[in-house]
């Protein structure tokens, strides 16, 4: 079958791999739809600092059931939707619910061959029913759930002022999904297109960062929430919010953005960086200062999403400004590595 590998940086390349067996507890899915994001460009950079090549990549991705057990609840045909998230099950965060930070995480093309191809075998218990929307919509849903997980686990409340610092494609996630939750909405950045994109979509959209500013990132273990390099500082943007939600990763917005919330609010890590974050604690106490980090999403989020868009909550159309087929990839990664301030979501046609 046809697979887009990453094989070493700067080199990704169409091969043929075997076609995967059933093994038990597994479904066989046709996958045919795959979104690309910030880690697949960090992958193919060389910036990703927990990768092993030659790697196939994906990890967004929507297809239907090509075989399955009677026991697994799916049968061929089915349209769904993959969570990437391969938890142990068995771990202290997995007993308690919370699967998407398993002490033992793995990542389908991050931590092992991802689903960038013609067919993958993956759990059933992995597996989301998309019947009822459309499945180029349908690989979308992992990204925008790791926005829907940051605003559930902040606890938005209706009439709610937010900020989302980055408006890049998790940070829009996170808007539309805070916007979902009755919030009023602004998004912080420095790149005017990105901007615009905001704007289009409804959102308050404001430019209050120093281009100037140096910028440094890693990516931590298992993280898929990254945003790409802006070059963040907060500057001349003054107003306090309920809740800040960071999409930057950027060390020096993440250590400046919690300025902006105000007394009793709370200051929400989405973007995830190796580094050390340096909170005055004066500040914090003074404004009895919620701070939580959110990674990856779990299963309710992924329905929350599903919802959200068969109830024409989320602007896909708007959301997928890219498209290609899999023959395409190795060009157009290249392409869109490139410009990353004018894609918000490509998505690949398998």
């Amino acid at each position: 079958m046809k697979a887009i590998r990453c094989t070493r940086p700067g080199l990704v390349e169409m091969v043929e791999r075997p076609v995967p067996e059933m093994a038990p507890g597994h479904v066989l899915v046709d996958v045919r739809f795959v979104g690309i994001c910030g880690t697949d460009y960090h992958i193919y950079q060389g910036t990703h600092p927990f990768i092993s090549y030659p790697l196939v990549l994906g990890h967004e991705l929507s297809g239907t059931v090509n075989a399955a057990d009677r026991d697994s609840g799916f049968e061929p045909g089915d349209p769904v939707v993959v969570n990437p998230y391969l938890a142990c099950d068995t771990c202290q965060a997995c007993r308690a619910g919370k699967s998407n930070c398993c002490e033992t995480l793995e990542v389908l093309g991050i931590h092992t061959d991802g689903g960038m191809c013609t067919r993958i075998a993956v759990p059933a218990k992995n597996l989301i029913s998309a019947s009822g929307m459309e499945l180029f919509e349908a690989a979308m849903v992992e990204y925008l759930a790791i926005g829907a997980h940051a605003v559930r686990r902040t606890g938005i409340k209706p009439k709610a002022n937010v900020l989302v610092v980055g408006a890049g494609p998790i940070g829009l996630a996170t808007a539309i999904f805070a916007r979902i939750a009755g919030a009023t909405v602004t998004l912080l950045d420095r790149v005017g297109q990105k901007l615009e994109a905001a704007r289009a979509m409804g959102f308050s959209a404001s430019m209050g960062f120093s281009a100037s500013m140096g910028f440094s990132r890693t990516i931590e273990q298992g993280a898929t929430e990254n945003e790409e390099p802006s070059g963040f500082a907060p500057t001349g943007f003054d107003a306090v919010f309920d809740a800040v939600f960071d999409a930057t990763g950027n060390i020096e917005a993440m250590n400046q953005s919690m300025f902006h919330t105000c007394h009793g609010g709370a200051y929400t890590l989405v973007g995830v960086i190796a580094g050390d974050l340096v909170f005055p604690d004066a500040e914090v106490h003074k404004r009895e200062l919620t701070i939580r980090g959110s990674r990856n999403a779990t299963a309710a989020d992924f329905d929350h999403v599903i919802a959200a868009i068969k109830a024409g909550l989320v602007p896909t159309a708007a959301l997928a400004t890219h498209r290609c087929s899999l023959d395409e990839v190795p060009l157009r990664l290249d392409m869109w590595a490139g410009a990353r301030a004018e894609v918000i979501k490509a998505i690949v046609k398998v």
